[in-house]
Parts: C-alpha cells; sequence; structure tokens
C-alpha cells in the first residue's frame, strides 16, 4: 500500500447535521432547521424528489415551528453538548484531521449582522483547541448547505449579489479568530449542490422562481465570486493558508458505445462535475458551458473585474465528496436508482446499499485520476461512506461488516489512485459519527463508525458506542493503510 507517513485520515461532518443546540448560545435559525421529515412515509417515498425538494409551504412551516417538533436537523447528533467527548472518541481511534463545518447562522444569526454574535466564536474555539490537544489538525467548511433563513426572506438567496458582501464579511470574521487554529479551509461544501439541490446549495426555493435556471447559475456565479474573494483574502490575512473547492463528484459510465451514450457521457461529466471545478481551479469559465447556457435560456450577468478575479485566484487544493457511479445513456427508458440528491441510471454491474446508491470502488481510483490529471493540484477525497441500518446489540456492540468492506475497498482504491501518480492528502470519511442524513432526513440512515443512540424523532440517550468498523478504521490509521484485515 502506498500512503504516505504523513497522510490526513479523518472524518468529516456538517454542523447542521451533528450539532444540534438549533436554539443555543446565540445561534440564528437556519435553512436546515427548517427541514422537515415524516416519519410515517416509507423509504421509498422519502427517496422521492417530492420529499427532497423545499417548497413555500415547509419553509414557512418550518419558520413557525419554535419546537423541534419533526426538523431532526435541530437536535443532530447534540454534539453542541458532546464535542469533547466526541473529539476525544475520534483521538482514540488516531484520527489525524477533522473536516467540521462552521454554522453561519451560529456565527452571524441573521446574516448580514453588524457584528457576530461572540458565543459562536467561542464554542468553535473551544472545539478547535479540543482538537489541538489531541493533535487532531482542523479543516473547516465554511458553508455546508445551511444559511440564515433571513437571507433567504429578505434578499432570496444566493441569486442575491449582496449575499457575497454577507459572506465575505463572514470570512474575515473566522480568519480572525481563527486563522491560528485552522489548516485547511473550504468555503463551500460541494458547490454544484446550486443546481442538484438548490435549496441546499443556493437557499432558493422554485416556487419563488420566475426563471429557476436563471436564478440557480447567477447564484452559483455569486458563490464563484466569493469563493475567489475567499482565496484572496485567506491569502492575504494569513500567507500560506490552504484554500480549497469542492463539489460531489457523479463519475459517469457511457451505457454502451452507442456514440449517443458516448455524448450523452461528456455532456454530463461537463454539466455536473468539470464545470464547477474549471471554473475554481481553472479560473474561467470553459466554452462548453455556453451551449448548455444556450439550451436553457440563461445570461449570467457578470459585474466589471470577475473575470480577472476568477483568474487570480484559483484554489489551492481540489476536494470533492464520492459515494457512488451512475449510468449515462440516451435511452430515457433506462432504469433508475437513487442517489445522493439526485436520481441516478443504475448500472447492472454494481451492488447497491439500501438506499440504492450504487457501489463503486473502482469508480474512486478512476475519479482520482481523472481529477489529478486535469487540475495537477493536491487533492482531497472530503467525503465517503456508506449510509446503512446499524442495530445496537443489549452488549452495547454494533456489527458492521457491510461497512468495513466498504470502506475497504475505497481505500484500496485510494492506494491505486497514489501508485498511479495522484497526489492526494487525505482522506475524511463521511461522517465519522452518526448523524442525520442530509438527503432522506432521518438518523435511521448510519454512516459513522461511532453509534449514535438517537431514533429519527430524536429519541433516545444520545450515548456514543463504537462500532466494529471503529476498530477496523483505527487499525487503518495505525498501519497507514497497510493493514485492512
Amino acid at each position: 500500500m502506498s500512503f504516505p507517513k504523513d497522510f490526513l485520515w479523518g472524518g468529516a461532518t456538517a454542523a447542521s447535521q451533528v450539532e444540534g443546540g438549533w436554539n443555543e448560545g446565540g445561534k440564528g435559525l437556519d435553512t436546515q432547521d427548517c427541514k422537515p421529515q415524516f416519519s410515517n412515509l416509507t423509504r421509498e417515498q422519502k427517496n422521492s424528489w417530492e420529499y427532497k425538494q423545499m417548497t413555500s409551504q415547509k419553509f414557512e412551516d418550518g419558520k413557525a415551528c419554535q419546537e423541534v417538533g419533526n426538523y431532526p436537523f435541530r437536535f443532530g447528533s447534540d454534539e453542541y453538548h458532546r464535542y469533547k467527548e466526541d473529539i476525544a472518541l475520534f483521538a482514540e481511534m488516531g484520527m489525524k484531521v477533522y473536516r467540521l463545518s462552521i454554522s453561519w447562522a451560529r456565527i452571524y444569526p441573521n446574516g448580514d449582522d453588524e457584528k457576530p454574535n461572540q458565543a459562536g466564536i467561542e464554542y468553535y474555539k473551544n472545539v478547535f483547541e479540543e482538537c489541538h490537544k489531541h493533535h487532531i489538525k482542523v479543516f473547516v467548511t465554511m458553508l455546508h448547505y445551511a444559511i440564515p433563513v433571513h437571507l433567504v426572506d429578505a434578499y432570496g438567496g444566493w441569486k442575491n449579489r449582496k449575499l457575497v458582501d454577507f459572506y465575505l464579511r463572514y470570512a474575515k470574521t473566522l480568519f480572525e479568530n481563527f486563522k491560528d487554529d485552522v489548516d485547511y479551509w473550504l468555503p463551500f461544501n460541494e458547490i454544484n449542490a446550486g443546481r442538484f439541490n438548490p435549496y441546499n446549495g443556493v437557499g432558493l426555493i422554485k416556487d419563488r422562481e420566475e426563471h429557476y435556471d436563471q436564478s440557480v447559475y447567477q447564484a452559483i456565479h455569486h458563490q464563484f465570486i466569493a469563493n475567489a474573494l475567499t482565496v484572496r483574502l485567506a491569502h492575504e490575512m494569513m500567507p500560506g493558508s490552504q484554500v480549497g473547492c469542492m463539489i460531489a463528484r457523479f463519475c459517469h459510465y457511457a451505457a454502451t458505445c452507442n456514440p449517443a451514450d458516448q455524448l450523452t457521457q461528456m455532456f454530463d461529466e461537463q454539466y455536473t462535475n468539470w464545470f464547477y471545478t474549471d471554473v475554481m481551479a481553472r479560473g474561467r469559465y470553459p466554452k462548453y458551458i455556453e451551449r448548455h447556457f444556450k439550451q436553457r435560456n440563461v445570461s449570467i450577468h457578470f459585474e466589471p473585474g470577475d473575470e480577472e478575479l476568477l483568474l487570480n485566484y484559483p484554489v489551492d487544493f481540489v476536494a470533492f465528496s464520492y459515494y457512488f457511479t451512475q449510468v449515462s445513456t440516451a435511452d430515457e427508458t433506462w432504469e433508475k436508482t437513487d442517489g445522493n440528491l439526485v436520481i441516478a441510471n443504475k448500472n447492472p454491474y454494481l451492488e447497491s446499499s439500501e438506499w440504492g446508491w450504487q457501489k463503486d470502488a473502482i469508480g474512486l481510483r478512476i475519479t482520482l485520476n481523472q481529477v489529478y490529471d486535469r487540475y495537477q493540484k493536491p487533492m482531497f477525497v472530503a467525503e465517503n461512506g456508506l449510509g446503512a441500518v446499524d442495530t445496537l446489540e443489549s452488549d452495547n456492540t454494533v456489527h458492521d461488516p457491510y461497512r468495513i468492506a466498504y470502506l475497504k475497498d475505497h481505500v484500496k482504491a485510494m492506494s491505486d489512485a497514489i501508485d498511479d501518480g495522484v497526489e492526494l492528502l487525505g482522506y475524511t470519511m463521511w461522517g465519522i459519527i452518526d448523524l442525520v442524513s442530509c438527503g432522506s432526513i432521518e438518523m435511521s440512515k448510519r454512516y459513522g463508525v461511532i453509534y449514535v443512540d438517537a431514533d429519527d424523532e430524536g429519541n433516545g440517550t444520545f450515548n456514543r458506542y463504537k462500532k466494529d468498523s471503529f476498530y477496523w478504521y483505527k487499525k487503518v490509521i495505525e498501519s497507514d493503510g497497510t493493514d485492512l484485515e
């Protein structure tokens, strides 16, 4: 196995999915706090686009509700109160880096406040100090989907360029307070989510938009500008700092050697993957996207200086989440399956998880090679893991051989990619501790190597228990990836 001695083995979470404490410490209401779940629905119903899509009615109901109710992101895994316990478990496992996100609404409750919430700053300062006490590096995602609801109501989300200024104020506050605490910065989680799930990605509610595609891509442009400005600000305030970009990577295989399928595969790669990283890593809009915009009657408004900003401030590293691959085909009758907030074409050669996500470790090796060959920048696998139903036994053990098998295959794929010549900095497994799943909005879909005793309604002790995969990952880290048994 080919992992370097300084390889950053770690785990990842998001504030909205793990913290809880939704109305404590001066935190404002954010967009994830308003996403409801309904336990009476079947898994098939929860996988539907109707369930995942935000509507104005859902949004208003969420804002009006002042209780936890049917809003699992409000309790998460209760890390807000248990972060010391969790970080101690991460240290016991030998984690080298913790990728976590900061809640914008915990720092600026409304998003456009003049002054930050000092209690929020102190909370994250304490979290980072706890990581350092255990010799764990810190990898911060500055915006992982959740934005203050006021920015949706008052400004219409990221389609309004004013959010760039509010975000830069937020970024400056983070850099001023945490410049000595954070090792890697990521301005936006899965920035292409602005397209495949605009509520999560850019704070848009579809039934409020007259020209949905135009609003989506204008909002994404504003995030591109904010990303470049963040790179500039970080390098000015923290010389030598590392600022990256991230997408949800959807690796596509052409269904057949039919040229129509091959062409579809090329377009799918361009429009769902390359466009976003081309802008942030290469510094310019690619020509191929013009065809896509023309088909959708989209015209991006550039302010004077935007092109220069993108060109002059590309990212230092490229990160992505990787969970599954999918099939590209011109055949509209092709069988479908579920995926990361999307519906995907099914690959008959692959096994699927309980939630329909197709397992494909070889696709990770392919993706790493493709991305590194295109950009020649250091890389992070920022998310990768298996959501499954786990059972807490009477002796407080959890036996999850299916998760170990999944992770083992993907660790081997990363090693092979390093052998291929890829410069891979680290791997932050998602989510290192059980948390509320973003897509299905439930605790039942568990990712962690640490079990959290809570159900979809927030019932339970919230006590932490080590799964078999905890001990397996500990051994992997200790051996620098040489012992996968």
